[in-house]
């Protein structure tokens, strides 16, 4: 009969160097740990505290990395190699035409992207259309084809030991380790960072009790729910409380209620100075981001705070209209600060206006001027269901445009040769 004890895998024994584990990744992935950190391998919560004796000063320098001579530094090594400008030094994240393929596939094309330093950039777009890519040339888990990557001011590929521990990293999949429980899978993720005992007690406890597996905080990473196992990841990516954090898809299976819980922690971290990187496909949560890229087929096709989505999407504020009988919307064309009509109906009407506040007392002043009542008027707020619907479907019709514009350029050119041929 299997024992319901833990194999422990992954847990150093007291005086042992505990697997490598990358960045925060849960699940003791290849990376590059803090040096001789033992791990209690049971219970990460005993009632007793324990004192460990003060260790000696260590060298947090990675004796693996060094710096490249200045020759041999090739043209992508400039932000390695180069201390941030006054101007650069709140930037986190930094991506300067950026592409990357995958054999002859490009995923990524063109990407320009800062983040500034205690901020929240929602990475917003469908499956497959290049979020996942992004965030792995982010923690340098590959290499762009072309273009420069910058986090923190320095390259991903010449990350130092330092660099990955200011990094906490929630992968969109399962990297726990199934036979340990909850409350020491965390727990193991902090000692790797360097936590003495009780300040790693003391997060073990805050963490759980954020994504509410402080109740199941002795059960085995395996039994969990999938709901479950995605609030560990999180708690483990939290730990260490890291400068950057980046969340693949991290309320991917979350019930709504505790979606909020995460969101009102990821806003008290962004306020605390925090910067965070967040990848979804819940459209909806781009209002709880400070700056939203929305991705498409490897593009940007846009990028800005919610509320000027919102206008993007538009070209303007929208007004919904509702009369008391039939009025022709185009008596309002020409009138001041009004962008475009949509009739919907005799008695309904939308109107782009440049600001709301100014135009819409006007415009309901105009209607009564000609004889019918206004039932209601409001500015309308679209659904970030709709802008990205708005968007993709301009950034599509573009893109045929270019394509059909291409076509036609080479067909033009094929004529021309042929003509000259022929009088050849």
């Amino acid at each position: 009969m299997a024992s319901d004890q833990p194999s422990e895998p992954a847990a150093a024994q007291p005086g042992e160097r505990p697997p490598d584990a990358a960045f925060t990744t849960s699940g003791g992935q290849p990376g590059e740990p803090p040096p001789d950190v033992a791990v209690e391998p049971r219970d990460p919560l005993p009632d007793a505290d324990r004192e460990r004796a003060p260790e000696p000063p260590r060298d947090t320098r990675d004796p693996n990395v060094r710096d490249a001579p200045e020759g041999e530094r090739g043209p992508g090594d400039a932000s390695a190699r180069q201390a941030p400008t006054a101007r650069d030094e709140d930037l986190i994240v930094a991506m300067h035409g950026v592409s990357h393929r995958f054999d002859r596939h490009e995923v990524l094309s063109g990407i320009e992207l800062t983040v500034p330093r205690g901020t929240i950039l929602g990475l917003i777009g469908p499956s497959g259309a290049g979020k996942t890519t992004t965030i792995r040339l982010l923690t340098g888990a590959i290499e762009p084809s072309r273009g420069e990557v910058s986090v923190m001011g320095r390259a991903p590929k010449r990350f130092r030991r330092s660099d990955r521990e200011q990094i906490g990293y929630m992968p969109q999949s399962f990297t726990l380790y199934e036979d340990l429980t909850a409350g020491e899978n965390i727990d193991f993720v902090a000692s790797l960072f360097g936590m003495l005992w009780r300040r790693r007690r003391q997060r073990v406890r805050e963490v759980l009790k954020l994504v509410d597996l402080w109740h199941v905080r002795g059960r085995q990473a395996g039994r969990l729910s999938g709901g479950m196992q995605r609030r560990l990841e999180l708690a483990c990516a939290l730990v260490h409380q890291p400068e950057l954090i980046i969340l693949d898809e991290p309320t991917a299976g979350i019930d709504p209620l505790l979606r909020g819980s995460i969101w009102d922690e990821l806003h008290r971290l962004r306020d605390a100075g925090r910067t965070l990187l967040v990848t979804t496909q819940h459209i909806s949560e781009a209002d709880e981001c400070d700056t939203v890229a929305m991705i498409v087929e490897g593009r940007i096709i846009a990028l800005a705070p919610p509320n000027e989505l919102r206008r993007l999407a538009t070209d303007g504020d929208l007004l919904d209209i509702e009369t008391s009988a039939v009025f022709d919307g185009a008596d309002l064309n020409g009138f001041r600060g009004v962008r475009s009509i949509t009739q919907d109906g005799p008695r309904h009407l939308r109107v782009v206006v440049a600001d709301a506040g100014s135009s819409l007392p006007g415009i309901v002043e105009k209607i009564k001027a000609s004889g019918v009542d206004v039932i209601s008027a409001r500015e309308q707020r679209l659904s970030f269901d709709d802008i990205f619907a708005i968007l993709v479907d301009r950034y599509e019709t573009q893109r045929r445009a270019e394509r059909a514009e291409a076509t036609d350029s080479q067909g033009r050119g094929g004529k021309r040769d042929g003509s000259a041929e022929a009088a050849a």
